[in-house]
């Protein structure tokens, strides 16, 4: 095996298949990372990179903090694995009721997975199984958004709405899925600072589909409360709290994916709480373990927990996975949310907020700017498409600004980012003169 410290031949990256990658573009000339620190990475030539996405809206609490590895290595050596089918061990039970605590009031059980795919695909079906207890059977479609991205699984990419992630599997998608418009509205909300003003009445489009297809067949919608790999989609204020009182009044469940905006991200432990909006259930994943061991989570209301346990006992929801509260995933869980506490973490995001927003709209009038969108420390800086080559540009602005020690998420053309909370002033300074020099062509 090759040094992790030295650059890999052109052979030895022939093996791996990247995900969402243009593999041969990025063998042709790689881009790799060997360590990670704090708010940096390092390239295996030795060159520091600032970390301006929490790796992928997952790193939270920074790189490589001794109390994970710590715990993990710890609890690898006390038990590595238990079975989760009708098995347990004391993690999983402190994990959940760490959750609770932090999570919105009435979420109050959690279902654990292995990703944010697998915490959709869990949501969706605990939507179903949730009527069909409940002896609402024919309550099966479900209702997401477009743009909306929920992972891979075929039930996330069924109710997704980002077009290239759907197209080749079309024919096998789940049937009874229908989407509500999305948000986005440049021609009134371009450059708002927060939450836009304009776009409530979006919500409406709901009542349209209710009409459409009749509550009594509608089982869930689903909704990022930001959308993130769409491009960091700002809710327009009140369209949450609309989407809230229209499945209320039909009867429907609402589902909040909060794999990116979970943990802090938008100055609130979760999105629902900063937004005001608590939903009936909350897909969890990324920054559970501060991206160090893959782990995901569902919360469930007590109201949709408590259907199930009716009746005569046995297996309540045929559903869960090998790894379902992994042991050593529920230590780096335990860990990471102990950080968070002791930190002032899932919080912080709010002291930053009004630096980082106008930091980032001090780009508003540079070259080919055509929006910025921020909410608590995300940003989405979208640019003007180069004609017959959307994503070029963006493509360019991410290559030039980790050319010059700065790792951006580039998606189309908007660059996204989302900077461990642990994130300084003076870094922050760095993130967005870097853009700008690179926006300039400096």
């Amino acid at each position: 095996m090759s040094n992790a410290s030295a650059p890999l031949s052109r052979s030895e990256l022939e093996a791996f298949w990247l995900p969402f990658t243009a593999n041969r573009q990025f063998k042709a000339k790689p881009r790799l990372l060997a360590k990670a620190s704090g708010m940096h990475y390092w390239t295996p030539e030795g060159r520091q990179i600032l970390d301006a996405v929490a790796g992928l809206w997952c790193v939270n609490a920074g790189h490589g903090r001794r109390e994970i590895t710590q715990a993990v290595a710890s609890q690898l050596e006390t038990l590595d694995y238990a079975p989760p089918f009708q098995m347990g061990h004391p993690g999983a039970f402190a994990l959940a009721n760490e959750l609770v605590k932090i999570a919105p009031e009435r979420l109050d059980h959690v279902f654990f997975t292995n990703s944010g795919s697998e915490s959709v695909d869990t949501a969706l079906k605990i939507a179903l199984a949730w009527h069909r207890a409940r002896g609402e059977a024919s309550r099966t479609r479900l209702i997401g958004r477009e743009r909306g991205y929920h992972g891979v699984g075929f039930g996330g990419i069924s109710v997704g709405g980002i077009a290239p992630n759907r197209k080749t599997w079309s024919g096998a998608l789940l049937p009874g899925v229908d989407h509500l418009p999305h948000t986005h509205d440049p021609a009134r909300n371009a450059f708002s600072r927060g939450a836009p003003a304009h776009g409530a009445q979006l919500a409406e489009e709901l009542e349209r589909l209710v009409t459409l297809h009749d509550a009594s067949s509608i089982a869930a919608v689903i909704v990022e409360p930001i959308a993130g790999s769409a491009g960091v989609l700002i809710p327009p204020r009140g369209y949450l709290q609309r989407l809230r009182e229209i499945c209320d009044r039909h009867g429907i469940l609402l589902i909040f994916d909060e794999v990116i905006t979970g943990f802090g991200r938008t100055g609130a432990p979760f999105a629902a709480q900063e937004f005001g909006v608590t939903p009936d259930i909350i897909t969890l994943a990324k920054g559970l373990t501060n991206g160090c061991v893959p782990m995901g989570a569902v919360l469930v209301s007590h109201a949709v927990h408590e259907a199930f346990m009716q009746g005569p006992e046995g297996i309540e929801l045929f559903h869960g996975y090998t790894y379902s509260a992994h042991p050593v995933a529920c230590a780096a869980a335990l860990a990471t949310l102990g950080l968070y506490r002791s930190e002032g973490l899932l919080t912080r995001a709010k002291s930053l907020a009004q630096y980082w927003e106008d930091a980032a709209h001090a780009l508003r009038d540079l070259p080919h700017v055509i929006d910025v969108r921020n909410y608590g420390l995300i940003l989405g800086l979208e640019l003007q498409s180069i004609p017959g080559k959307a994503g070029a540009r963006a493509f360019e602005v991410f290559i030039k600004c980790f050319e010059r020690g700065v790792l951006v998420r580039q998606t189309g053309d908007i660059i996204a980012l989302s900077p461990p909370l642990i994130i300084e002033q003076s870094q922050i300074d760095q993130i967005f003169s870097t853009l700008s020099a690179v926006l300039r062509g400096q």
